[in-house]
Formats: structure tokens, sequence, C-alpha cells
């Protein structure tokens, strides 16, 4: 995947980050936050490694894979890069949780305690505890993953999982993450990250030893929404590295 990639597509990532780091900026102001508040996991999912060589060379470090294989590959291919971390924000499946658990510093999409359990079991103790978000699905789409949290009754289950995720010797609860219909107008999913902040809000008012801080919420097309509702973490791909190359067969 080191393909070569033409010149300009330097350029043109420079140009989308300016761009981006303007849009976070204009929403923050918006409501009161401080722009380094929020910070970009560019997601480089089917992306050539060139690609993301070049992000990094525009200043970025922070690197999101849906796909437990390619993160791995990508992960021991780019290791020269210093300070580069690594997330992962897609679904990992049972059997996969060895090939990135002691690679990634970040997990986005812990959808089940199985997963959790798997995740700390497969860490090593010589490293960090790994930083770990839980994954709710606040608009009910049947086709998201993550934990049901769409009513109070929901939300009193979540307490009981965030009591077992933060016993869990090998990692470290962080916060929630979210991702809600795919929608044409990037206003229309307000009402979703607004009630994964207020659901974190709920969490720390139950739990205030936890601390939790952290929201991932937010992608290409509507991540000036959620930074406005209180994202900490927003996942970009198009919007950093171009349009993706389509998946192969």
């Amino acid at each position: 995947m080191n393909t070569k990639i033409a010149p300009e597509r330097n350029t043109q990532i420079a140009e989308r980050l300016v761009r981006v780091l303007k849009a976070v900026a204009e929403s923050t102001a918006k409501v009161g936050r401080r722009p380094e508040d929020v910070e970009i996991v560019v997601v480089s999912k089917r992306q050539p490694e060139a690609l993301i060589r070049a992000a990094y060379g525009c200043g970025l470090r922070c690197f999101g894979e849906n796909y437990a294989e390619e993160a791995a590959v990508k992960i021991d291919d780019l290791i020269d890069l210093p300070n580069i971390r690594w997330d992962i924000v897609g679904h990992i499946q049972s059997r996969k949780v060895k090939l990135i658990a002691n690679k990634v510093s970040r997990v986005h999409s812990v959808d089940s305690l199985k997963l959790a359990a798997l995740l700390s079991q497969s860490r090593s103790p010589e490293l960090d505890p790994l930083d770990v978000l839980i994954e709710v699905n606040v608009s009910g789409e049947v086709s998201k993953e993550g934990f049901a949290a769409q009513t109070l009754t929901d939300w009193q289950g979540l307490l009981l999982v965030v009591d077992d995720i933060s016993r869990m010797r090998n990692l470290r609860l962080r916060g929630l993450m979210t991702m809600p219909p795919l929608q044409s107008e990037m206003e229309n999913n307000r009402m979703y990250f607004r009630k994964t902040r207020e659901l974190l809000n709920f969490l720390n008012d139950a739990r205030p030893a936890l601390k939790l801080g952290e929201l991932s919420m937010g992608t290409s097309s509507d991540f000036p929404v959620a930074v406005q509702e209180g994202a900490t973490l927003i996942r970009l791909g198009e919007a950093i590295l171009g349009p993706r190359p389509a998946k192969e067969d």
C-alpha cells in the first residue's frame, strides 16, 4: 500500500487542513470553546501509506483505521514516523483483537463488554493502559453498532457497563463515541450529538471519579456541528485526505 502519490496531493492535504482548522475555530468560537480542545483523528481507511506520510508531513499525528488487519500492516510499515499515534475507529471482530491490542493507543468503538474484556486481556501490562471509548447508539438505527442509548433506562444500564469497563486492568475509559445517521444536512445530526453530550454529563454526574472527558463524534460531513455540541475528537477522512480509493473486490 506504499504507492507513490502525485506531488500536488501534498498541497491538497495542506489546503484541506487549513479549511478544517478554520471551520473548527469558527465552530468553537460560536460556543465559547477553544480550538485546541478538539483533536483531529485522520481516518486513513484504504488510503495508501504515502498519503499518510504526506498528512504526517503537514503536522498531523493521530490516524484512525477501521479494520484491524489494515491497521496492523500500516502501523508496522510506518513505525519510522516519530510520535505518530494510531486509533481504531471501526468495529473490531473478536478474533482480530490480538492484531491491534498492543499496537494502538486508543479504541473508539468498544461496543460490547466482551470486546472490552478481550482488549484488556490482550493488552500487555508492560504498556500503558489502552484508552477506550464506549460506542453508543443514540439514534436507534438497527444498522449501527454500539450500546443502546435512546432512553433513560438505556442510560441507567450504561452505568453498569461503565462500572465493568472501568475495573478492567489494562483499559482506561475515556468517554463516548457515536455515529449518527447519514444525513443530507449536517444540522440534522445536531440532536444526536447533543444527546451524546448529555449522556456523558449523566455518566459523569453518576460517576464523577472517572472524569470522562472525550466525545468522539463528527466526520467529514458534519464535524462543525459536532464541535459545537462538544466533540473533543473528530474523525476526518475525505476532509483531510480527499476521496477514498474504491474498495477492491
